[in-house]
């Protein structure tokens, strides 16, 4: 196939992109590995950020530029941020405009609420299913433009001659079918890597770490890898959908938090705001209560709202009553969860520019949770979705521009020839090792050795842990079946994973300090000369990059003391 421009990753920020190229007029193609409908986008409940000041007068672009650099414990890139924050208010009329049904006021203005860790009242929202909404609309909108999604193809390489794009190549997941696509320009947006963890809020095809390999294999450059973000409260049973979230609306509504002595917990951690303290606090709380032995048998804590009305519960927490009675048969009502600290997000990513999100491979972007520098070590609630509306726009518009201008085009056959050998190598194995297992035996040592509370001997254990695996992998073989090619999409997430979890686990080490998301049981203080991002590549390892300066005024609000009370705010 031929396209001008090729979008990896049909969520909110892939088609986000191919609506801007469609819009511009250039010929853009979109590909996922699962169903359109159903991106990873659509778990996101909470809402999103700008600031229209429809609620509180006094909120401004600015004044959310602060917060975010605050929240992200200064590790945030200060001019990504800037883009962020300056043209949210574009993002959400942009959406508006395409017809997402946002939650107003009786006067007709979108509603505005308070996420934690945000000085004004600035996410906006559709219920609890506010990414579903947006998914809805974009899906809307780039069917009226006729943009072309096949979400049944799974990238395994993208093409490079002379260190410039041309195209990808991969397999349709149901017939197997190679596919090499041609391009001018690429546009990566297919998640991050948090599924490498035993618990995780992704689903089992999601965020295995496709987006890390790609652009590193293709001379990308990954920052940020060790930052995660790790969700309080992932259930933990049944096993297949370990890690799937419990809101923190459950904790917003008058949830508590006991461990397996029946002891309400965060009076140890945050008493004045117990429950209702920062994301990055409360899974702190939790995995230090497991990891002291003050934990449940299957190593969880409890989150108990059996103390609330029924009526409260089944008004304002009808998504977490579903999901477990669907999961556990557990009626939320009357019985306590069992959670755990869960992997939710990629703070880190693939490194890209402020102005563009081009990745310093010719003819290459990335955006969404595939990219990094607007977040740091803790990502404000609210922000993941703007950005991916915000430099989906940008960057569909520097796409456009590059591929118009692109006058010549050369192709490798050498690099489409080493992608097809790989595919087949993988077919054709008579090796006797697992990909589904070594991933497991990833997502193991990830959770023991680069979870929540790291040290250095652990992650140097887990780094020789990960170096046996990679010799396991070369002997991993995919074998077909009626059902269709997901042997083969299994070895190539596997794939991934190992990239993912050597750049994370190499760049973990060399951050000796304990910061946001980050902790270091070795390392407990904050190290102000490591106020910068660790950039990693798998032949020159782990670089160290200086951040830029904010701008004096983002600055100044960044610096002023924060209200911390949970008074008439949500979690994060």
């Amino acid at each position: 196939m031929t396209t001008g421009v090729l979008v990896i990753g049909t969520g909110g920020a892939g088609l986000r992109a191919a609506i801007e190229l469609a819009e511009r007029g250039i010929q853009v193609l979109a590909v996922g590995k699962r169903r359109k409908h159903d991106a990873h986008t659509t778990l996101a409940a909470g809402g999103i950020n700008a600031a229209l000041a429809t609620m509180d007068p006094e909120d401004s672009w600015q004044q959310h530029a602060a917060d975010t650099l605050r929240e992200s414990y200064f590790l945030a890139d200060p001019r990504i941020v800037e883009v962020v924050t300056k043209n949210a208010a574009r993002g959400i009329e942009d959406l508006e405009r395409w017809g997402m049904p946002f939650a107003r006021e009786a006067d007709g203005r979108i509603s505005q609420r308070f996420f934690g860790a945000h000085k004004y009242r600035r996410t906006c929202y559709a219920g609890d299913y506010t990414g579903l909404e947006i998914q809805r609309t974009l899906m809307h909108r780039a069917a009226e433009l006729d943009v072309p999604i096949i979400d049944t193809v799974y990238i395994t390489r993208l093409l490079t001659a002379d260190g410039k794009i041309f195209g990808a190549y991969g397999f349709d997941v149901v017939d197997g079918t190679p596919v090499q696509i041609h391009a001018d320009a690429v546009i990566l947006a297919a998640g991050g890597h948090n599924r490498i963890w035993r618990r995780t809020s992704s689903r089992r095809d999601e965020n295995t770490g496709d987006s890390f390999r790609l652009a590193a294999l293709a001379g990308g450059k990954i920052r940020d890898a060790e930052l995660v973000q790790f969700h309080p409260s992932g259930i933990l049973e049944p096993e297949d959908a370990a890690g799937t979230l419990v809101s923190e609306a459950a904790r917003g509504e008058g949830g508590i938090l006991t461990n397996a002595l029946g002891e309400r917990y965060m009076s140890k951690y945050d008493p004045e705001r117990m429950e209702l303290s920062t994301r990055d606090r409360v899974a702190l709380a939790g995995y230090t209560e497991i990891a002291e032995g003050r934990g449940t048998e299957n190593g969880g804590v409890y989150l108990d709202v059996s103390h609330l009305p029924r009526e409260v519960i089944m008004e304002k927490l009808p998504r977490v009553y579903r999901t477990m009675i669907d999961l556990q048969m557990l009626d939320i009502t009357t019985t306590k969860i069992e959670i755990a600290p869960t992997a939710h997000y990629s703070m880190g990513g693939v490194w890209v520019t402020a102005e563009e999100h081009s990745t310093g491979v010719d003819g290459l972007y990335a955006i969404g949770e595939a990219s990094s520098g607007v977040h740091g070590a803790n990502r404000l609630g609210g922000n993941s979705l703007i950005e991916l509306l915000v430099y989906g726009r940008i960057t569909g518009e520097a796409a456009a521009e590059y591929a118009l201008n692109n006058l010549s085009v050369t192709r490798d056959l050498a690099a489409v020839d080493e992608a097809r050998a790989e595919m087949s190598a993988l077919l054709e194995s008579t090796g006797t090792e697992s990909a589904r297992k070594l991933q497991r035996e990833i997502r193991d040592l990830m959770t023991e050795h680069a979870g929540v509370v790291r040290s250095e001997d652990s992650l140097r254990e887990g780094l020789a842990k990960l170096a046996d695996i990679a010799e396991r992998e070369k002997h991993v073989s995919a074998h077909p079946d009626i059902a269709g090619f997901d042997d083969l999409a299994h070895a190539f997430d596997l794939k991934g994973s190992l990239l993912a979890a050597r750049a994370t686990l190499e760049c973990a080490i060399e951050r000796r300090e304990t910061r946001g998301c980050h902790n270091r049981s070795d390392y407990p203080e904050m190290d102000p000369a490591l106020k910068g991002n660790f950039i990693w590549t798998p032949d020159g390892g782990v670089t160290f990059e200086t951040l830029p300066e904010p701008d004096e005024e983002i600055a100044r609000l960044a610096a002023e003391d924060m209200d911390d009370s949970p008074k008439g705010k949500l979690v994060e």
